[in-house]
């Protein structure tokens, strides 16, 4: 008998589940990297959310009896977590990007870019009023997780969100239409700026920035994600040098580009010496993400 056979006989309790999950999940040495960052916070969420719980109320039941039928499911997805490493949000196709909730699935890269956390009141040394930001563009859009977070925080701008993958865009809109913002944000199908022929207030973007040789390294469960949207060149910057080559044309007047590169800071400044990067405070901590004004760009300021 398997232990997942011993444990739907022998286990009745939400507790008992929680216990086992956790240990589960230790014993296959699992990495956290989409949205928990240890076992028991994994462990809970996942729980709660296949048995249709609050997500943030675990204590009351704790001594809940399962059915037969919640038994099952849930072995079955901690079974498929440990044995093929899959990221708990392919399993719910369920993500968070802070306070926003997205669908997902494996034709796009689990929700996680420090940028949601600098929209807004973190942009007004640079963009003084919301109101201000009339145009913006969301560059390697994925599930379309930050063109919804800007439009809602921008609600006086339309969206241009980009992707070169039809199947992430496909995820995009039906993110964009459980927020109701098929009027305000539109999907193009290209390669970064390729086509484009509109100028922004503010363009963002989280594009690939993992360097050829972490990307041989990642973890098992990054495997599961488009290798289109992790890598990008040996150094991992060969998206990120097309964007700054670019952006300047389709920035309008006091434009603001705002760009994810991960732990590639060193390497970038020593690739554009001559920009002025301003690197931005996140949770991660202050060189993940960097600030380019459109004068800037072009050296006028």
């Amino acid at each position: 008998m398997s232990v997942f056979e011993a444990a739907a006989q022998q286990l009745h309790t939400v507790r008992d589940f929680l216990r086992f999950t956790v240990s589960q999940f230790q014993e296959a040495e699992l990495f956290f990297g989409h949205g928990n960052d240890n076992a028991y916070d994994e462990a809970a969420y996942l729980i709660l959310h296949t048995l249709h719980l609050p997500l943030d109320t675990l204590e009351p039941f704790l001594d809940a009896r399962l059915l037969d039928t919640e038994k099952s499911l849930l072995l079955q997805l901690v079974q498929r977590r440990t044995s093929e490493r899959i990221p708990v949000a392919y399993l719910t196709h369920q993500a968070w990007q802070g306070a926003y909730e997205f669908y997902v699935d494996e034709r796009v890269i689990v929700p996680r870019s420090f940028i949601y956390e600098l929209l807004g009141a973190p942009l007004h040394p640079w963009i003084e009023y919301n109101e201000l930001v009339h145009r913006a563009l969301d560059l390697c859009t994925g599930s379309g997780a930050l063109a919804i977070q800007m439009a809602d925080i921008y609600q006086d701008a339309m969206i241009d969100a980009v992707d070169i993958s039809l199947d992430a865009l496909e995820v995009a809109g039906m993110n964009i239409e459980d927020y109701g913002l098929e009027d305000r944000i539109n999907l193009i199908h290209t390669d970064l700026f390729t086509g484009i022929d509109t100028t922004y207030d503010l363009i963002v973007s989280n594009p690939p920035y993992v360097d050829a040789e972490s990307v041989a390294q990642l973890p098992e469960e990054y495997l599961h994600e488009p290798e289109l949207a992790l890598g990008s060149g040996i150094d991992g910057l060969d998206a990120t040098r097309q964007i700054i080559q670019q952006a300047a044309r389709y920035l309008n007047p006091k434009g603001v580009l705002l760009v994810e590169i991960g732990h590639n800071r060193q390497v970038l400044e020593q690739a554009f010496p001559e920009l002025p990067f301003t690197w931005m405070p996140t949770s991660g901590g202050d060189g993940f993400v960097f600030l380019l004004t459109r004068e800037q760009l072009l050296g006028e300021a």
